[in-house]
């Protein structure tokens, strides 16, 4: 795993741009802390931070080879091709030779070779550029589920590009400018295919490749969610399930560096570890598993409408069952509190996400987890894949048009924008744009053949789920992990598995009328039975008061600085009302918004963005 960065200038020679080019790509060194490089040659430059996972002493980068019209191709490359032994074998078939054992020249050749038609045949994570001199155009090519970011940003005469956007915004060509669309994008929780929020800056969609040249910047789709017909019975698609699941596991276990789990005592992670545990057993090996825990937690949890049961039992059930190594990353409330890990979560993301100990935690669980281990798999994404959350069984959701996730949550955290300034709210306009949103969403997703107005609405549900909300989920395992070097692998967000759940009918995914029914059925025998049983919880909150003290202290000192530039978007009636509410009596949306203020106040400190309303 890595971080890229690079910048085409057709009007320019960047060999004079060398610091400028370095200093986007040092902007990358905590997604590469392992080496660094630059490659400069006319009008293209490219940047690299590695972070070594295989071949550790002939993977480095930028990475550059010879076509046989002599013409040179450079790239820059982020991620993991799962199925690089069996390219490498067939391009050496055509005549290819190699020098490394990497999958970056995998990749590499495989574009000389096919150019970037070799998208279609790679399996993995992986954003990716590569200067083709033969053409004198740029090529960025991004995994089909969006699980490694990409980002890039128009020029009069050319393209800036970097795994974050920070590495964009080093460059003095790029705006820190944030207009009324990212503000709606940071107020609403759909995640807009392509949208990067700062002005001027795109993200390369999912399945995408983006070409610059001369004449412009083209765009072109490798692939989508296809509708297809499923003729699969039930023990058939079970079966089909667990040989795509072992298979997976198989491959992503491929490093040359340290594995382990992370393992939240759910299905999902749960079946994960027990599978990596039976595989590295025939070899020998065991699996180091990891889990998050709070303070007090398990001993003093109280139920939610969202969790109802803490998961530390189920971790240590399920440790205990597969034989792991584990390690409890137990966290205080002075931690999770911490301003500066706020400060660190938000460079990590360079947004303000707001989610306040559901992000801080994670980054301490993996700054935990870097100590022992450089790759760690996990169990993201299932829910969305085989049907995990509440809303897939909730006839309101069901019947709602708008995106399904969203349905309760005014119902428990109130409106997206009740902290914010009235001529904010005006001006956003957020139930319009969430509105219109949903209906660019579902617009033009197939319809399988004789499929019933229920089974096509259930299939509505996932392709939202599979398309918008994965991937802020995706996006923030990846900057969280990436920010203390961690490379996080998602075997559920294999293609192939997403495709055929994706097209299995619902009356198939929940054939026992729970949920994530083919997973659990798939797996059964890796799982012991208390977590086979569990009712599904979401990654776990802490219930600490003194968290959430710590958090109103933290919004009181902000209100003694009226002036910070916050209150152009955030009531400071709002505000006071929250920091002087007693903190056991804060409601989830009064806490959510607290957090949310207090992000963006950071933000503004970090960034000194130019907001604009309209």
């Amino acid at each position: 795993m890595c971080g890229i960065a690079g910048w085409v200038s057709f009007d320019r020679e960047l060999t004079r741009e060398r610091e400028t080019v370095e200093a986007m790509t040092e902007t990358m060194a905590c997604r590469g802390p392992d080496d660094s490089g630059t490659w400069i040659a006319g009008p293209a430059a490219l940047g690299h931070r590695r972070l070594a996972v295989i071949d550790l002493p002939g993977g480095r980068q930028p990475m550059s080879a010879d076509a046989s019209s002599g013409s040179t191709a450079a790239m820059v490359y982020s991620g993991e091709c799962y199925n690089y032994e069996e390219l490498r074998s067939e391009l050496r078939t055509r005549g290819h030779h190699f020098t490394t054992a990497s999958d970056t020249e995998v990749v590499l050749r495989g574009f000389l070779e096919w150019g970037e038609a070799v998208a279609e045949r790679l399996n993995g994570m992986y954003a990716f550029a590569v200067w083709d001199e033969r053409e004198q155009r740029l090529v960025m090519i991004r995994d089909r589920m969006g699980i490694k970011p990409l980002y890039y940003h128009p020029t009069d005469d050319g393209v800036l590009f970097g795994s974050e956007p920070k590495a964009i915004l080093a460059n003095p060509l790029a705006r820190r400018e944030v207009g009324p669309g990212g503000l709606r994008e940071l107020f609403t929780f759909i995640k807009t295919p392509g949208h990067a929020v700062w002005e001027g800056m795109r993200e390369v969609e999912p399945g995408t490749v983006v070409t610059v040249g001369r004449g412009g910047i083209r765009t072109t789709r490798y692939w989508t969610l296809e509708t297809r017909a499923h003729t699969d019975d039930k023990d058939t698609t079970v079966a089909r399930v667990r040989d795509l699941l072992d298979d997976i596991v198989d491959r992503q276990l491929v490093a040359d560096v340290p594995r382990c789990t992370l393992l939240s005592g759910g299905l999902d992670s749960s079946a994960l570890t027990g599978m990596a545990a039976r595989k590295l057993a025939a070899g020998g090996e065991s699996v180091r598993s990891f889990a998050v825990d709070f303070v007090g937690h398990t001993e003093n949890f109280v139920a939610d409408g969202l969790r109802g049961t803490p998961d530390g039992p189920f971790v240590h059930d399920v440790a205990g069952s597969a034989g792991t190594q584990h390690q409890d990353i137990v966290l205080g409330s002075d931690e999770l509190a911490d301003r500066r890990l706020r400060s660190a979560m938000v460079r990590a993301r360079d947004l303000p996400a707001g989610l306040g100990d559901v992000d801080t935690s994670l980054y301490l669980l993996f700054k935990a987890i870097r100590g022992h281990s450089t790759v760690a798999l996990s169990g993201e994404s299932a829910d969305e894949v085989f049907g995990g959350y509440k809303q897939f069984f909730d006839p309101l959701a069901h019947r709602a048009e708008t995106f399904p996730w969203l349905v309760r949550v005014r119902e428990r955290l109130g409106e997206h924008s009740d902290f914010l300034t009235e001529e904010a709210r005006d001006a956003l306009d957020l139930r319009t744009y969430t509105r219109d949103g949903y209906n660019d969403a579902v617009r033009g997703i197939q319809r399988a053949e004789g499929e019933s107005d229920f089974e096509f609405r259930k299939r509505q549900i996932c392709y939202l789920h599979l398309t918008r909300f994965v991937r802020v989920l995706l996006d923030r395992k990846d900057r969280a992990s990436m920010a203390v070097g961690l490379e996080v692998r998602v075997p559920f967000c294999d293609h192939r598995l997403v495709e055929y759940v994706y097209n299995t009918p619902w009356s198939l995914k929940s054939f026992d009328g729970r949920e994530k029914s083919l997973l659990r059925e798939a797996t059964k025998d890796v799982l012991p039975r208390s977590v086979h049983d569990r009712v599904k919880s979401p990654y776990p909150s802490t219930q600490d008061p003194g968290y959430l003290v710590a958090v109103q202290k933290s919004a009181m000192d902000l209100l003694a600085r009226p002036a910070h530039p916050v209150f152009e978007l955030v009531s400071r009636r709002w505000l006071k009302e929250a920091v002087e509410a007693e903190s056991a009596e804060l409601s989830p949306g009064r806490r959510r918004g607290l957090e949310h203020t207090l992000d963006l106040a950071v933000w503004m400190d970090m960034y000194a963005p130019a907001i604009t309303l309209s």
